[in-house]
């Protein structure tokens, strides 16, 4: 069908879709609600709230269920269980519930919590519960408008390359909307108890590596999240003083611009806190509590650290605590957008390391093939964009073990007299200055979709001629090693720097990566200074 012919469709579906529907005057927004469906990427399923083919709404998410679920019936011969979550965001709730019944209408045992949690929790109790899938209601860091669908296999793991393509068949077949088995029953759907939560926070508790008592003093935020509970519980015994305007969970998001602690201001209130009690570390969560952010008290203000600065410290720390267990199969995972500071500093301990694509899911898929094969051995995992995950407990970033390990990192060099700032600085000493900076190019709708693709075919043509000094173009369209195929490319300058550029698979952005590796930090500044430039001109014109 055309837009026009979904825009009729969607009319006669119930009163409350016609009227918002009908209120739209712009034309170009009624193109954007409906110029495609809402696709599968790198987190699942993610889209604005609203209704529209392209919007997070009763129907789509019926749509996602139904076909999740006939492809859940298409590999599984015996009973099919599904686990669900949500977090704080408005309408999670109300899209768990929708799905849960769908799936208890399917005949499938149902496991649903009965208030937020994190995404990490989901993954451990999809895995923990021996349940056949997961599903988080969750648009992760995204603005208030947003809301998403992550899928995760029994394993907890969120589906992958073949998994998402296959159920993505099974929900593109799902044309008739009167089809979708919409049920308000609590039949066959269990609530999830605290016991089960419980089990979660001992294995968090398994990772922690450092209780020497210390007199840190660190902020806390949830950002309105599902942090707040359990972070609080994995720091009880340190001094830790919440935000109290954003301890609750808030779907507006009301205090910060956006609940993203990759944001520089996302963690101002917090820092502000900081400076009035004169805590030494500044902690974030987002809203489904699987990234964290930090700033560190570097003389009277705070530094706002990147996620490649806290990964390479994460990576060093728990590496020198778990030395005497390291062995041949040690592994850390990164992605190919991530610095190479902590892969060099996981090598300097003789650990193996792997590269993934972007998204967690990946490094996830990779803890499943370790434990298949008992050839490698997970140690620790992170991206660039703010998350980590050490233990197996879970196949997706863990921000309740990052905090709690972040605070002992903290603690650990502050009993040497020393802060974050201080490590992170003994790190850039012995391995060398990785200057890392990441932009992202706002492009939205079907125009801006358009001018994406545009764009990657145009720096695809420039080839090494784009920028002085490429030594080597990596096109991952084609696939790269085992990799699967992916549009991005990674261009590898002469002195070890590089840079990538990437479509976003959950935002309507193109997203540029920039790592340069200088001995000089000021001329490391300029020459990043210049290809930000360069791109800029070249994605603005």
């Amino acid at each position: 069908m055309d837009i026009k012919d979904k825009y009729n469709l969607w009319l006669t579906f119930d009163v409350d879709t016609r009227a918002e529907l009908e209120a739209i005057t712009d034309e170009k927004e009624i193109e954007d609600r409906f110029y495609k469906d809402l696709a599968f990427g790198t987190g699942g399923l993610r889209g604005i709230m609203g209704a529209g083919s392209n919007r997070m709404n009763k129907y789509t998410v019926g749509k996602a269920t139904y076909g999740l679920a006939n492809y859940l019936k298409s590999r599984n011969d015996g009973e099919i269980s599904v686990a669900l979550a949500y977090d704080s965001r408005n309408n999670s709730s109300y899209f768990a519930k929708i799905a849960a019944g769908i799936f208890a209408s399917c005949g499938f045992k149902v496991y649903l919590y009965s208030t937020l949690v994190p995404v990490p929790v989901l993954s451990f109790t999809t895995a923990y519960l021996g349940c056949t899938a997961g599903v988080m209601i969750t648009a992760s860091h995204n603005p208030k408008e947003y809301n998403g669908y992550k899928v995760y296999d029994s394993k907890g793991c969120q589906l992958c390359t073949e998994d998402a393509k296959n159920a993505i068949e099974y929900i593109n077949a799902v044309e008739d909307f009167s089809t979708i088995p919409f049920s308000y029953s609590d039949s066959g759907i269990t609530l999830i108890g605290d016991d089960v939560l419980c089990e979660y926070y001992k294995k968090i508790k398994q990772q922690s590596v450092y209780t020497e008592k210390s007199d840190l003093k660190i902020v806390y935020t949830p950002l309105h999240g599902t942090g707040n509970i359990p972070v609080r519980k994995m720091l009880e015994g340190m001094d830790v003083t919440v935000v109290k305007e954003q301890e609750l969970p808030d779907g507006n998001f009301s205090t910060v611009r956006s609940p993203n602690p990759e944001e520089k201001d996302a963690l101002n209130i917090a820092i502000e806190k900081a400076k009035s009690i004169g805590a030494d570390l500044v902690l974030g969560t987002d809203p489904d509590c699987d990234r964290v952010g930090i700033a560190v008290k570097n003389g009277d203000d705070y530094v706002l650290f990147t996620g490649n600065q806290t990964g390479a410290l994460l990576v060093k720390f728990v590496l020198t605590m778990h030395k005497q267990q390291l062995n041949s199969k040690s592994t850390l995972v990164k992605t190919i957008v991530t610095s190479e500071l902590g892969a060099n500093i996981g090598r300097s301990f003789g650990l193996q390391i792997e590269e993934t694509l972007t998204g967690f899911k990946y490094i996830g898929d990779k803890i499943n093939k370790y434990e298949s094969t008992g050839e490698q051995e997970f140690v620790i995992g992170y991206e660039e964009s703010y998350g980590y995950l050490v233990g197996t407990h879970a196949r997706d970033k863990d921000a309740v073990v990052s905090s709690m390990l972040i605070c002992q990192m903290a603690a650990w060099y502050k009993n040497q007299g020393k802060t974050l700032v201080d490590g992170l600085n003994d790190i850039y000493d012995e391995y060398g200055y990785y200057l890392d900076y990441l932009d992202s190019f706002v492009l939205k709708g079907k125009d801006g979709a358009e001018k994406i693709q545009s764009l990657m075919a145009d720096f695809r043509a420039k080839g090494t001629a784009l920028l002085p000094n490429i030594k080597e173009i990596i096109d991952f369209k084609d696939g790269i090693r085992d990799l699967p195929k992916e549009n991005v490319l990674k261009y590898i300058f002469d002195d070890g720097s590089w840079m990538a550029v990437r479509p976003s698979g959950t935002e309507p952005k193109i997203k540029v990566y920039y790592s340069i590796v200088d001995e000089n930090r000021q001329n490391a500044g300029v020459r990043l200074e210049n290809i930000r430039n360069t791109i800029s001109s070249i994605i603005n014109s």
